[in-house]
């Protein structure tokens, strides 16, 4: 009974994985189709954000059809191997996506990468305009640049974090159903929570880009939402690793999650920073929201990290005192 409902999971798993995964499939297979029929992707047949978002589709699915083998051969250590596949596999679709699809805008033709940069800079309604036409105003005018490869670092991080934090979730129930342990099931409701949350984040920020207008500063809209991406991203990274080590001391369960959520926020801030050329979307006017000098972030800013270790802390510590783990900082 337990070997079928494993692998009635693990089937359902990939059916779910490739049904949500279906659009970046379908914008990788457009975009390969049109560098074969025509040798370029024209702008107006581009689909928005196939980088990173079809490299991770194929990277999630490459790990969950691997879960029975990697389960069965490295029990308690099979999540280890399928996100380090899964991780190899991302940036090798990415790299090639990057590096061997060019797009054409009216005389202006640039590789996947230098494409992907700028329509970072270029709000929704920007999308209709060429990369040389648009030109954003700010006081600065920091909005636009020469290209900077760094920038795709908070894209890397994003992708890392999707990928091992979904695949932490479908290989810890399907280790629960194989083994009947039940003592990481908390954790995992929790990660996948968060999960499912920052990809919803991400989905709509594809789409929208959080409804930025091109200006530094934006709106209470955009700041309230890109302060949630930021708290949701660092407590999906503290409750994966947090739900490994549920079994070590309580200082180690509470601390070290809390740690490695802060510090990817900050991680996400720097990318932040290297795309905006050493600057950073402000959330408003006044103290709270103008940069310290020297630091370039704000106190709202510094809040928001703050705040990314604290909701995690607070997790672990319901996760702990649910097990019957006494709780004590």
């Amino acid at each position: 009974m337990t070997d079928r409902k494993y692998r009635n999971y693990w089937l359902i798993s990939v059916l779910a994985v490739f049904a949500t995964s279906f659009y970046p499939l379908y914008m990788g297979v457009r975009v390969i189709y049109e560098m074969i029929a025509n040798g370029t992707v024209m702008k107006e047949n581009y689909p928005k954000y196939i980088i990173p978002y079809t490299p991770i589709a194929l990277a999630l699915i490459i790990g969950v059809l691997l879960m029975p083998l990697f389960i069965k051969a490295l029990k308690r250590y099979a999540l280890v191997a399928g996100g380090a596949i899964s991780i190899v596999a991302f940036f090798g679709f990415e790299l090639l996506f990057e590096n061997k699809v060019v797009v054409t805008a009216a005389e202006t033709v640039a590789k996947l990468e230098d494409w992907q940069m700028y329509m970072c800079y270029v709000p929704p309604e920007g999308w209709g305009t060429t990369v040389t036409e648009y030109k954003t105003k700010t006081a600065v005018e920091i909005l636009m640049g020469d290209y900077n490869p760094a920038f795709k670092l908070h894209f890397y991080l994003i992708s890392v974090v999707l990928i091992l934090a979904i695949l932490n979730c479908i290989y810890g129930f399907a280790q629960m159903i194989k083994t009947g342990e039940t003592g990481r099931k908390k954790a995992l409701i929790m990660q996948s929570v968060s999960a499912v949350s920052f990809l919803g984040l991400c989905i709509l920020a594809c789409f929208t880009a959080f409804w930025r207008d091109g200006n530094i500063t934006v709106s209470p809209l955009s700041a309230f939402l890109m302060s949630v991406f930021f708290i949701i991203l660092g407590t999906t990274v503290g409750l994966f690793i947090g739900s490994l080590l549920l079994k070590q001391k309580r200082a180690i369960t509470l601390w070290i999650p809390t740690i490695a959520a802060t510090i990817t926020t900050l991680v996400m801030y720097i990318g932040e920073m290297i795309l905006l050329h050493a600057q950073l979307y402000r959330f408003g006017t006044g103290f709270l929201f103008n940069g310290i000098p020297g630091v370039v972030l704000a106190p709202i800013d510094i809040i928001v990290i703050i705040a990314s270790g604290v909701v995690t802390f607070m997790l672990m510590y319901i996760v702990k005192k649910k097990n019957n783990d006494t709780v004590s900082v």
